[in-house]
């Protein structure tokens, strides 16, 4: 039976500390909460405008996951470079060697990622870059669209894992979601086949996700925005343990 792991997405909790100017709520402790169940790591997405998630902060939970033996997966486009007291992406993996780095193709003043990677005149440089950080990181997953013709750009690029995009079966109705969830089966199986590791999220939450679960192939699901909202309504605690359930 394939085991799906959870990644915890730590965006929305900084952004809501950052609304205050101070270290409250503490990320760290924050994830220190996470770490009480059964999770595989935790998530960071950090931008240049450093809206969320800070460069420190990313540091800070690298840190802390591998004192705990957790993994750490940074998200982030890769050709997002130093500015002021961002980092840049490609120098974050280097700083802290996470398990995991997926790379997303978002553009700065998106609110947040709607599509997966397409072909285009970035394609050498992407490839040259995902080399360098293979080499910083057990994983490089890209975004992808849940499609063939991403699954084969992914391989193309030298990843060895994507992250299926589930934006638009997420926002289906459960009547819906049927005919969508046997195709995208058929772009697990295919991913799997190229050993590639299969990830998926982007507006996953308690009443969407079983149904992926049930499938049996995926391999990580990585959730943020919904168990911070859920939780604020019935507790972090009490969510967690209901996603631990579903994916176990």
């Amino acid at each position: 039976m394939n085991k799906t792991n959870l990644s915890i997405n730590l965006n929305k909790v900084a952004l809501l500390r950052n609304a205050r100017g101070s270290d409250y709520p503490s990320l760290v402790n924050f994830a220190k909460s996470c770490m009480n169940h059964d999770i595989c790591g935790l998530t960071l997405h950090p931008r240049p405008d450093e809206r969320h998630a800070l460069s420190s902060d990313v540091i800070d939970l690298a840190n802390l996951c591998k004192k705990n033996n957790l993994e750490f997966n940074i998200e982030g486009n890769p050709f997002n470079i130093e500015r002021g007291s961002f980092r840049g992406y490609e120098n974050l993996v280097s700083d802290i060697k996470p398990y995991q780095a997926t790379l997303v193709p978002d553009k700065e003043d998106q609110i947040t990622s709607d599509h997966g990677w397409l072909r285009g005149g970035h394609d050498d440089e992407l490839k040259l870059i995902i080399g360098r950080l293979r080499e910083d990181c057990k994983f490089v997953s890209m975004f992808i669209d849940a499609n063939i013709e991403s699954v084969n750009y992914a391989l193309e690029m030298g990843a060895n894992a994507v992250e299926i995009y589930t934006g638009p079966y997420a926002q289906l109705n459960k009547d819906e979601r049927v005919s969508c969830i046997e195709e995208m089966y058929e772009i697990f199986k295919y991913t799997k086949s190229n050993n590639l590791k299969l990830n998926a999220g982007h507006d996953l939450n308690l009443e969407n996700l079983p149904d992926l679960i049930d499938l049996n192939i995926i391999d990580e699901v990585s959730i943020g925005h919904a168990i911070i909202t859920e939780s604020l309504i019935h507790g972090l605690d009490n969510i967690l343990s209901q996603y631990i359930k579903i994916i176990r």
